[in-house]
């Protein structure tokens, strides 16, 4: 499913702005799309807090699909975040966030 709503985000992209959401936050430009997504990351946040599994999913798809606007900002498909967490699978959080932080003191 996330890679059909990815798809219809690519498709909608170049359209009016007046006709389509996509377009409209295309427009609007990354920081547009950016607030979005701590908006709905926020709510999604609110939502858990509270406890109404409804609420939740609601929330939940709302963030999700305003990271797909922000990965087709990018040209980026779902299938490089599933890559990466396919990478990640298997090995201990704590121990994959201890990489990362490794790789970024080098810098």
């Amino acid at each position: 499913m996330l890679d059909e709503v990815y798809r219809i985000v690519q498709q909608r992209r170049d359209q009016s702005a007046d006709q389509s959401y996509v377009a409209s936050l295309f427009a609007k430009g990354l920081d547009k799309i950016l607030g979005k997504i701590g908006e709905e990351a926020t709510e999604t946040a609110v939502a858990g807090k509270g406890g109404d599994p409804k609420e939740v999913v609601s929330e939940t798809a709302d963030l999700f699909f305003h990271v797909l606007v922000l990965l087709g900002y990018y040209d980026l498909p779902p299938e490089r975040i599933y890559a990466e967490l396919r990478r990640r699978f298997g090995v201990s959080g704590l121990t994959e966030k201890a990489s990362r932080s490794q790789k970024s003191d080098a810098r």
